[in-house]
């Protein structure tokens, strides 16, 4: 049971819980998203699937579970408002709470990578095809990592630098998917594309945005542009990964992703004051405030959770049916289950750790 008045009396007034709200939110959508879109065929050795490769009508769904452009409105935000001198102490500080969580995933890997190959009899490719989506999270935490580094030069550019950066996106996007140029072009969007919602969290922070009349621009102008290269830009429907198509709105991002992004931060402006009233209720809170207390962990662990769900009751298949779906609906509370078990195990490692 979660200690209600505890949370609530431990938690300073300074806290801005409307944007831990965001970022509990964030992280919601991302480990539904993900529980929801991985998939695992056995043909006869292991391979990703995902239910939008079969059942394309879903691909709406992808428009409200990807959330990743909320982590860096938030981690900007959030970012701004700690910068301090000297610099070397607050960035030590700020790693130090991104990068604990990677070596222990790391090292489960290592050793579940041995037991399925060698107990379960899987050849490299399977191993691959299950680890691949487990530690795909840590490209997040790579990019973000560095635009945390960049931050005490971040804080001093103006809106334009948001302007710039889409402009990036929108130019390796022509120079690829229109004027031939190799792929590997693409990966400058890596940085560009989730540069610019970070820039508009330090923005926010400094008081550079009026969340009203900049939200409401944000939504709407960066919605009608991401409806708008789907339906006549050739982009792909789904704002995440699909298997098979010929290319991915997320790897590496693209102009309709960067606009998606630019609506979300838009809503999540509008969504902050609702959202700090909603935090009064001590309930709400508690949930919210763990939720942020494991942010990381939960991040980076959730899809070795669900691995973990489908190796351990063989939940493979070919996901072309809505039945597939309400099956895996109906897994995942024992998804969630793991995770916590897994979330809670890690921080009993950290209390070890500090206490010895």
């Amino acid at each position: 049971m979660l200690d209600v008045r505890g949370i609530e009396a431990a938690t300073p007034a300074s806290r801005e819980r409307g944007v831990d709200a965001l970022r509990a939110l964030a992280i919601a959508g991302v480990v539904l998203g993900h529980w929801l879109v991985s998939a695992w065929e056995r043909t006869p050795h292991v391979v990703i699937s995902s239910p939008l490769a079969y059942l394309p009508e879903l691909s709406p769904l992808s428009w409200v579970l990807q959330t990743l452009a909320l982590f860096f409105l938030v981690g900007g935000y959030a970012a701004a408002r700690g910068v301090r001198e000297p610099y070397p102490s607050w960035i030590a500080g700020r790693l130090r709470r991104l990068l604990p969580p990677v070596v222990p995933l790391l090292l489960a890997w290592v050793v579940l990578g041995v037991l399925v190959s060698v107990l379960n009899g899987q050849p490299p490719g399977s191993v691959r095809a299950l680890a691949l989506p487990a530690l795909g999270p840590l490209w997040f935490l790579g990019v973000f990592a560095a635009l945390t580094a960049l931050t005490p030069w971040l804080v001093r550019v103006r809106r334009s630098g948001v302007v710039a950066a889409v402009a990036v996106v929108a130019v390796v996007d022509l120079l690829r998917l229109v004027l031939g140029a190799p792929g590997g072009v693409g990966w400058v969007n890596v940085g560009a594309a989730w540069l610019a919602p970070y820039l508009l969290g330090i923005l926010w922070a400094r008081g550079d945005l009026r969340p009203r009349r900049d939200g409401a621009w944000l939504l709407a102008g960066g919605g009608a542009a991401a409806v708008a290269l789907v339906t006549w830009g050739g982009y792909p429907a789904s704002m995440t990964g699909v298997t098979g198509q010929s290319f991915s709105n997320l790897s590496p991002p693209t102009l309709a992703v960067v606009c998606f992004g630019l609506a979300q931060a838009g809503l999540a402006l509008l969504l902050h004051e609702p959202l700090k009233r909603l935090m009064r209720r001590p309930r709400v809170w508690a949930v919210v405030a763990v939720a942020n207390l494991g942010a990381m962990s939960i991040f980076l662990w959730h899809q070795t959770a669900l691995v973990l769900t489908v190796l351990a009751f063989g939940l493979y298949g070919r996901p072309d049916t809505p039945s597939w779906v309400l099956e895996r609906l109906a897994w995942l509370p024992v998804v969630a289950l793991v995770l916590a078990f897994m979330t809670w195990c890690r921080h009993q490692l950290d209390v070890g750790r500090r206490f010895w």
